[in-house]
């Protein structure tokens, strides 16, 4: 039967230091003439019915982007996690949408197949695969999650844990898997972003 996208909220992860993109704030760097983070809000808008950012810095230049803007609740740059933590905190639907900022090419059905995978598993979220030359990838960043796993991430965070794809384990994640490995490449430095502009133009 499926989630209808209007009871799914979408949360972009832009909440890092780009330590690797020597301190920018990647959501913010510049991507054939707009930021990422503008990239992800409309690639990931039509799957969902509202949106959030999760960011740290610079929070009215994201809010200009046309979504909410919610900080970290976890002090000290906690990770993607702390992120999640935050968009699951703000959620006002029973099921949040996940994706980083840094990853302009994400498929246009991810909300949906992930949605999918979570309604015939028996965990609490679902997250993206991809089969290629170097076997089975996992992006956990890419996941769909229940609200109700708030409290069990709340417990992890506080307690020291940091690990994406560990705490998904241990709520039960069901798996979508995607056959383009290419959707998921994300750009962590500025080589690897100017690089994408012209492998994709």
């Amino acid at each position: 039967m499926g989630i209808p996208a209007e009871r799914i909220t979408g949360l972009i992860l832009a909440g890092g230091r780009g330590m690797r993109m020597g301190g920018a704030d990647k959501g913010l760097e510049v991507f054939r003439g707009e930021p990422l983070a503008s990239h992800a809000l409309r690639r990931l808008r039509p799957q969902v019915g509202s949106l959030m950012i999760n960011a740290n810095r610079h929070l009215e230049r994201y809010a200009a982007l046309g979504a909410a803007v919610v900080p970290d609740v976890v002090a000290g740059y906690a990770g993607p996690l702390a992120g999640l933590h935050a968009g699951l905190s703000r959620c006002n639907t029973d099921v949040l949408a996940c994706v980083p900022c840094d990853t302009p090419a994400f498929p246009t059905d991810l909300v949906s197949r992930l949605a999918a995978a979570l309604e015939g598993g028996t965990g609490m979220a679902a997250i993206a695969v991809t089969d290629g030359a170097g076997g089975r990838q996992r992006h956990p960043v890419f996941c769909l999650m229940r609200r109700a796993a708030l409290p069990a991430l709340g417990d992890y965070l506080h307690g020291g844990g940091r690990t994406f794809g560990a705490w998904l384990d241990a709520i039960g994640c069901a798996e979508a898997l995607f056959d383009d490995a290419a959707a998921f490449t994300n750009l962590n430095t500025r080589e690897e972003l100017e690089d994408f502009a012209r492998r994709s133009s």
